[in-house]
């Protein structure tokens, strides 16, 4: 007699078990950020780039509701988009988390505009939009079910700024206390689709497979916040050419990397003592007039740098 196989594990024990493996609970920043070891500029970069992640998610909603055919269904997802935006009785999650900037003595203008966001993490907010409006609704529901961590993991959060960041006004934390009672009623209402629709194993493994990758873009996104820490230089062997008149040149031992535009400008503060968001500031202070895409573009000009191996980035 063939004996049976084993039956797999619940869906649901699935999903909370690949959560406690993947989930960013576990990056090292957050765990750095939780445990108080973070610096003021750190949680303020993180603030400040999270803020993007932030004005993803009602977007991310929006194009979830396209995908429904049922009415009952649209008129609980709905909820999502006025928990973030807001309505006339209430602050929504994006004015909390500008309070929250505030909060932390970052000014409000900057962080709504966007000013200053990393590139890694504008890439790892845009895959998620990009993933709810490539995939169907099962995934893009089931990508939705980090919720299952949010609650408690806000509240720790909660208490951990209170305990080691005392210099943050405890009123700006009402972002992630909203969020301990919101993640948790948003995370049921997930998990009852999945686990409703994920009919057959294929189904059970493209859900797993879209909560692993919304699990890797929080990962993304929080590697691209560290990266903004990260201090430039000039790579080992790569030297910059004194008298170039044409926006600079960078000797390499086999080629050489012309800098062009304000290359040369943003190089020169690639000291190994400013951070990559410092480069960027510095640069700000010195032209205060010049382009809000300001560093975004010496952002992006470090990135390739370092792509092109001229730049080294110390952790």
């Amino acid at each position: 007699m063939t004996p049976l196989a084993p039956a797999l594990p619940s869906l649901e024990a699935r999903l909370r078990e690949l959560l406690e493996a993947h989930y960013h609970h576990l990056h090292p920043f957050n765990v750095r950020l939780h445990a108080g070891e973070c610096s003021k500029a750190e949680v303020r970069r993180w603030v400040r780039n999270r803020y993007y992640y932030q004005t993803r998610i009602p977007i991310k909603d929006g194009l979830i509701l396209t995908k429904a055919e049922d009415r009952a269904f649209r008129r609980d997802w709905i909820r999502r988009i006025h928990d973030h935006d807001g309505d006339d009785a209430r602050a929504g999650g994006l004015e909390l988390w500008l309070r929250l900037a505030v909060a932390c003595g970052l000014e409000r203008e900057p962080t709504a505009t966007l000013r200053g966001l990393l590139p890694g993490v504008r890439r790892a907010c845009d895959g998620y939009v990009a993933f709810v409006g490539e995939h169907d609704l099962l995934e893009s529901v089931a990508a939705s079910l980090t919720e299952l961590m949010a609650g408690p993991f806000l509240g720790a959060r909660a208490a951990a700024f209170r305990k080691h960041y005392d210099w943050i006004d405890p009123d700006g934390l009402a972002y992630f206390l909203s969020r301990t009672e919101q993640a948790p009623r948003d995370a049921r209402q997930s998990l009852a689709f999945v686990l409703a629709h994920a009919k057959s194993e294929e189904q059970a493994q493209q859900s797993l497979r879209a909560l692993e990758r919304k699990c890797d873009l929080l990962w993304q996104l929080l590697d691209g916040v560290e990266w903004g820490g990260r201090r430039p230089r000039l790579a080992r062997g790569a030297k910059l050419r004194e008298d170039a008149s044409d926006g600079g040149l960078v000797l390499l031992p086999e080629r050489a990397v012309k800098l062009g535009g304000s290359g040369r400008d943003i190089i020169e503060y690639c000291d190994g003592a400013r951070s990559v968001d410092e480069v960027a500031e510095t640069l700000r202070q010195r032209h205060p007039h010049a382009s809000p895409e300001l560093e975004r573009e010496v952002f992006d000009f470090i990135e390739s740098m370092e792509r092109e191996r001229v730049l080294e980035l110390r952790e």
